[in-house]
């Protein structure tokens, strides 16, 4: 169908994640017009390897496009914008040639240049400048990798753009990165919102190999003409630069004032709060939270999180595997009836969420995890509620030391595909204490980018004015004070069980 016959105004959001990516049209009234999955896998290997082939990641983004665009067909396109995962980079050409694959951020490469950029990046000067602590899950260090092991590579590259700019850049925008997903190479200051050339300097990287840093809402082109006319677009739609997946997150949830956070309760259980000034750096890392720019103009965010989506997901291959299996044929989901078999009270299992690399504070990648207190009535329902609990029990103890920081959060926003489950997010509300509401719209990161393009094409003022006209909300769960006061009880015990353990669980996950 020509762009002329399309005639119902839309804005475009693309999530594009580390192991899927979702696009979805929107209405101006946050209605979802239309929606198109690909999953993709990550490929792995020895020595710790983990990359996405980003020639064939981008293969699928297009089919999607043209999938959603075809479910569509009355809607003509005002702009796009897109949400994606942090860290990892892909090299290209000036042409737009893919040169190699995105090293992405649990890869293990690069790990040897941690302990010589310590020795040039005293921990407190790079949060000063970057708002993170050194890590080999950053760009920095696969940028590093690259430069010594594939050194023709490295100089052949262009730039090397996070996913967000990598798309942006494949459909016709300028090579230009927001501020939020710089911030995850490690290299950018936060302050002068710009790259740090003391710290390219420190690293031996060159910053011409960056794309242009700009605020999330900037428009940076327009979709190439080849592409809009396969597509069936205009060839005026607006190429907006979007935001880290996390950001992206909480704008869908609208989650844009100091005082609100995101719970997401995806693969990744994490808690995003957003706040008006930069706290002292010295209170952040005692947490081991980073500082970044959110989406919305003088806002900031920080990510509390651990991998509880994974916990669960292990739990249903583990003890749900037939039944998963033939809920797959049948072309249903599983979690509803395994939610089900939860018990209304509190847990009497107890779950230490260390099976995997934990968040902050302390980023524990050498232990075990524990599930305590089994017995013989104990119940799979009983492991499920334990994990969940778990999970919840690890973020809260950071979110308890927020305020030291002078990050306070007084509403909770849910999202990802835990969020659907009424149960799930009650038992958050119950063990935090604090009312939880859930947005009609869950998986957040389409939207939000969908809201980003209207602010940055000016369908929209600004962002509160998106907020206001998209997100719709849903209804809110409330902490039963009974449940709340047995939770703080059993939190109490879930704290004693590092301290007593941890070594000995580092013995056996080292």
């Amino acid at each position: 169908m020509g762009s002329a016959e399309r005639t119902r105004p839309g804005l475009l959001g693309i999530d594009a994640g580390t192991s899927g990516c979702k696009i979805a049209v929107f209405s101006y009234a946050g209605e979802m017009l239309a929606s198109a999955y690909r999953a993709y896998d990550a490929a792995g290997g020895d020595a710790g390897r983990a990359e996405l082939d980003a020639a064939a990641v981008w293969e699928a983004i297009y089919e999607a496009l043209g999938e959603v665009t075809a479910l569509a067909p009355g809607v003509a396109i005002k702009a796009l914008s897109v949400s994606s995962l942090g860290e990892a980079v892909v090299p290209v050409t000036a042409a737009r040639q893919i040169l190699g694959p995105s090293i992405l951020n649990f890869d293990a490469r690069g790990a040897q240049f941690l302990a010589p950029l310590a020795g040039v990046l005293p921990a407190e000067r790079l949060y000063g400048i970057n708002g993170n602590t050194l890590g080999n899950h950053y760009s920095l260090t696969k940028l590093k990798w690259l430069q010594r092991h594939q050194p023709a590579l490295y100089e052949r590259t262009y730039k090397f753009l996070p996913w967000g700019a990598f798309i942006a850049f494949m459909l016709g925008g300028e090579a230009a990165v927001d501020y939020s997903l710089a911030n995850r190479t490690l290299l950018f200051d936060l302050r002068a919102e710009t790259w740090s050339d003391q710290l390219l300097e420190d690293v031996g990287l060159d910053g011409g190999k960056l794309p242009r840093t700009v605020p999330a809402g900037t428009v940076i082109g327009r979709v190439a003409a080849p592409v809009a006319a396969e597509l069936g677009w205009s060839q005026d739609v607006a190429i907006v630069a979007g935001a880290h997946d996390q950001c992206a997150n909480a704008l869908g949830c609208g989650v844009i004032e100091a005082g609100s956070a995101v719970y997401g309760m995806g693969t990744f259980h994490c808690i995003t709060p957003v706040f008006e000034r930069q706290p002292a750096p010295q209170l952040m890392m005692a947490q081991g939270l980073n500082t970044e720019h959110h989406a919305v103009p003088d806002r900031y965010v920080s990510f509390i999180y651990n991998q509880g989506g994974s916990l669960v997901k292990w739990f249903r291959q583990t003890f749900a595997a037939a039944e998963y299996e033939a809920a797959v044929a049948a072309g249903k989901d599983i979690y509803p009836a395994l939610l089900a078999e939860m018990p209304a009270e509190p847990s009497r299992v107890l779950v230490l969420p260390h099976f995997t690399t934990t968040g902050p504070p302390e980023f524990i990648a050498d232990s075990a995890g524990v599930i305590a207190g089994l017995r013989l009535h104990t119940t799979r329902g009983d492991i499920l509620k334990g994990i969940i609990e778990g999970a919840a029990y690890y973020l809260k103890e950071v979110v308890d030391d927020l305020p030291a920081a002078g990050i306070e959060i007084a509403d909770y926003r849910a999202a990802g595909g835990g969020s659907r489950s009424d149960t799930w997010v009650q038992t958050c509300a119950d063990i935090f204490g604090q009312a939880i509401t859930r947005p009609v719209i869950t998986e957040a990161g389409a939207l939000g980018a969908a809201i980003v393009a209207g602010v940055g094409s000016g369908v929209f003022n600004s962002y509160a004015e998106g907020v206001g006209q998209m997100v719709k909300l849903e209804c809110t769960f409330a902490p039963d004070p009974r449940r709340h006061e047995q939770y703080q009880n059993r939190y109490e015990d879930y704290r004693q069980m590092w301290p007593l353990l941890g070594d000995y669980l580092r013995s056996l996950g080292g």
